[in-house]
């Protein structure tokens, strides 16, 4: 029943109840952490077999070794790897460390130093960039540092709202990119459709020279159940559309293998990966070669990916029941709050009543479970209605994420009750 249906009796009875449990909380001494998305210690020993597995053997199908400085762009068999979390040909693949957010960066520094910054000074116009929201924080982190200003667009069901999106660029030349998480979005999970994939790759042609659409598929292949999403492939119809030269590609195993010393990748066409790979010549010499030739030795190919990926389903996929479980136990039918059941990714984003994402993320921090601050997953941390909560379940112990979460659900119905009281 909802809480609003309630009697004002039936009302302060529940929060009679609910205060008891918060101050039990209180006592307890929890030291509780759902703030990031990080692989749980479970998820990182599946890949423990990563040291050692060269066996002295550096030399890769060509000769080459591994161990010696060159080759920028990566060893062709790691750029094959990853040509297939991208659904690329290996040519159109640059392989990085193990952070693809470093590939980001420096693309975007790229961009700066070659075009976008001279445009902003014959413009006088402030360089901008579009982001769908609530979206990843990390992005945003970016555009501060390149001080680039960044607009919010609605993420809907099947992926941006495009409508928005294309007006916005139709007015305004400034735009110069988009960042995207097209498959599992974070912190959503939302999906994009094949349509709103199509239009992405006709974007460029109505937002001039140098727009750039950062295609960051971190889950590509982060499958829930054995109905996965299925994400069209924007290379493809921007190829249809001779749009290829604006999109930028990028994934990782940061969540596959080892998050702190996986390998990224970066997808361009050829034309703006040797540009790219100009640009980076002058700060590095090559890549952690050796580390490529692990991950290619570990993970062989499409099937050892999905084998891999299927042992990581089984250990966080019952995570991601216990929270929908929790949430639907606790405040389901109640009009206070709505969730996600993403069928990928990490993350499950929970939408609280207007108003109330910092109180209830304060309210947990002082009884000692940490949540991403409210705010995080909106531009400047600006979550204008202030309702935006992203749940991370993959890090902690199940029984410390039951934990975390029946105090959450606590603090989330004590501070809609306490909001609809002072109505």
């Amino acid at each position: 029943m909802k809480l609003e249906e309630l009697s004002i009796t039936q009302i302060e009875e529940r929060q009679l109840q609910l205060e008891k449990q918060y101050a039990a909380y209180k006592s307890a001494g929890l030291s509780l952490d759902l703030t990031r998305g990080k692989p749980g210690a479970e998820q990182l020993d599946l890949s423990n077999s990563l040291d050692g597995i060269l066996q002295g053997f550096y030399l890769l199908q060509d000769g080459t070794d591994v161990r010696n400085y060159g080759g920028l762009t990566g060893i062709p068999e790691a750029r094959k790897l990853g040509g297939l979390f991208m659904d690329l040909p290996a040519e159109e693949v640059m392989v990085g460390g193990n952070s693809s957010l470093t590939l980001m960066y420096n693309y975007i520094h790229f961009m700066m130093e070659s075009v976008w910054l001279a445009e902003s000074q014959v413009s006088n116009a402030t360089i901008k960039f579009l982001c769908p929201v609530p979206g990843y924080d990390r992005h945003f982190t970016i555009c501060d540092a390149f001080n680039i200003e960044m607009i919010p667009v609605d993420m809907l069901d099947d992926g941006p709202d495009m409508d928005q999106i294309e007006r916005l660029i139709a007015q305004d030349a400034s735009i110069k990119g988009i960042w995207c998480v097209p498959k599992y979005s974070n912190p959503t999970g939302v999906t994009y459709t094949s349509q709103v994939v199509e239009r992405f790759a006709k974007l460029p042609t109505n937002a001039g020279n140098h727009f750039k659409i950062m295609w960051d598929n971190a889950y590509a292949v982060h499958d829930l159940n054995d109905q996965p999403d299925q994400l069209a492939n924007l290379m493809d119809a921007a190829r249809e559309a001779e749009t290829t030269e604006s999109i930028v590609m990028f994934a990782s195993t940061s969540k596959v293998t080892f998050a702190g010393s996986g390998i990224s990748f970066i997808g361009l066409s050829q034309d703006n990966l040797k540009a790219f790979e100009t640009f980076l010549s002058a700060s590095a010499i090559g890549p952690d070669k050796v580390n490529q030739l692990r991950h290619v030795r570990f993970l062989v190919d499409a099937a050892g990916i999905q084998a891999h990926m299927r042992k990581h389903r089984d250990i966080i996929g019952p995570k991601f029941e216990m929270v929908d479980n929790v949430l639907s136990q606790h405040l389901g039918g109640k009009g206070i709050a709505r969730w996600t059941k993403p069928m990928g990714g990490y993350f499950v984003s929970l939408d609280t009543l207007p108003g109330l994402a910092s109180t209830i993320i304060t309210m947990a921090g002082d009884v000692g479970v940490k949540l991403t601050p409210a705010g995080a997953t909106f531009p400047n941390g600006d979550d204008p209605r202030n309702q935006n909560i992203r749940i991370a379940p993959t890090f902690p112990s199940t029984q410390a994420l039951r934990q975390a979460l029946e105090v959450f659900v606590v603090c989330l119905e004590l501070a809609s009750i306490k909001q609809l009281l002072e109505r």
